[in-house]
């Protein structure tokens, strides 16, 4: 079967707030500088699929996909939408192209949470209607319950919850695409407001602006459009149970399967000696400890404890969020995904300016939907074919 590479890759954003620009502009934007980076294609002439992810209630439209074909020069061709986080569009536009069916599926991602008045109205349509909806409250109550339970059952600290804020607000510093970088300290941190015990405001992904567009293509058309091809060597995904009553509340499960199917495609075996770098979903700070066990990148309970001790900072022994994570760059809603594959792409291309990784050749990705889902997505990347 022919091999995947992403061969071209164009960015707007991430920024806080975006008037001047609606999404079709954010959109346009991004897919010509994907286009550009991937040899100078032509939309309309070397493309065969198109794929947007997005969610209508994100959006305001219903069938979004109808107001998609014209920014990315896709009218008239094939293109539908994966109502889901951009990683999921990664796992499409892949499975399309080892059917060997395709050589170039473009995949879109974006945000305007500027945009949207009711966005916390809109999560909270998320839960279950009989059990969890009438409730009430701002859904987020769920992350402060499943942080405390998560801390509880791993001898996690505030402490060490608060300094993955510090680690990846600093990242965010290095990094044009970010919406937050900020020199914070462990103290300013834990002195933040509590907003969902014990939960901090420091410790919540901040909305941002963006869209990222990338091009993915076979393995014979990618030597031709580019001498820096970045290859997919495995994805994985899953979705475990939505019930709050029946998830588990310490350990992401949706993750750690996510992970074990992305590994055996990508032959990992042995995750942080293999693995050199990762992008980990961040939206609040507790779970990226809780993404790096079930990525298996150190055993259960141990995530703050390395944090803490440095392994995972820029010039540590295995970074993560070498972007800033979400926490710096601002939480990209369904593009949240692609700003993952984006830092991983840029570093592997060796193109991440003053936080570039010396000698980085394998990178993962990863991401969740957030509250309330239990979908999670891995990519392994390299590159090395």
């Amino acid at each position: 079967m022919t091999e995947v590479a992403i061969v071209g890759v164009g960015c707007v954003g991430f920024r806080q707030i975006t008037p001047e620009l609606s999404y079709k502009e954010l959109m346009y934007e991004a897919a010509v500088k994907a286009y550009e980076d991937a040899g100078g294609i032509n939309p309309r002439k070397d493309v065969d699929v198109f794929v947007t992810c997005a969610e209508d209630y994100l959006e305001g439209f219903s069938i979004f996909d109808e107001f998609v074909p014209d920014q990315l020069g896709a009218a008239l061709r094939h293109l539908f939408t994966v109502s889901g986080d951009g990683m999921l569009g990664l796992a499409t536009a892949y499975m399309l192209i080892k059917t060997g069916q395709f050589d170039t599926v473009v995949v879109e991602a974006h945000s305007k949470a500027s945009d949207i008045l009711t966005y916390m109205d809109i999560v909270a349509f998320g839960l279950d209607p009989i059990f969890n909806r009438p409730l009430g409250g701002h859904p987020y109550y769920v992350a402060g319950m499943e942080m405390n339970r998560y801390m509880h059952d791993t001898c996690t600290t505030m402490e060490q919850c608060a300094s993955v804020v510090v680690k990846n607000k600093k990242n965010a510093i290095l990094n044009p695409y970010a919406a937050y970088g900020a020199g914070v300290t462990i103290d300013q941190v834990l002195c933040s407001e509590t907003c969902f015990y014990p939960l901090k405001k420091l410790e919540i992904s901040n909305p941002a602006d963006g869209c990222v567009v990338m091009v993915l293509a076979s393995e014979n058309v990618a030597e031709k459009l580019t001498d820096k091809p970045v290859w997919v060597k495995g994805v994985g995904w899953c979705t475990e149970t939505p019930s709050l009553e029946t998830m588990d509340w310490t350990k992401a499960v949706y993750t750690r399967l996510a992970a074990e199917m992305a590994y055996k495609t990508a032959k990992i075996s042995n995750p942080l000696k293999e693995i050199d770098f990762a992008e980990i979903h961040d939206l609040f700070a507790y779970k990226e400890l809780q993404h790096m066990e079930a990525l298996k990148l150190c055993d259960y309970g141990e995530a703050g404890k390395l944090t803490e001790q440095g392994l995972t900072a820029l010039d540590g022994e295995f970074p993560v969020n070498p972007s800033g994570g979400l926490l710096g760059m601002g939480y990209g809603l369904e593009a949240s995904g692609m700003q993952k594959l984006l830092e991983v792409v840029l570093q592997l291309r060796g193109e991440a300016g003053k936080r570039q990784i010396q000698d980085a050749e394998v990178g993962l990705a990863h991401t969740w939907r957030g509250i309330p889902t239990t979908t999670g997505v891995v990519a392994v990347l390299s590159n090395k074919k």
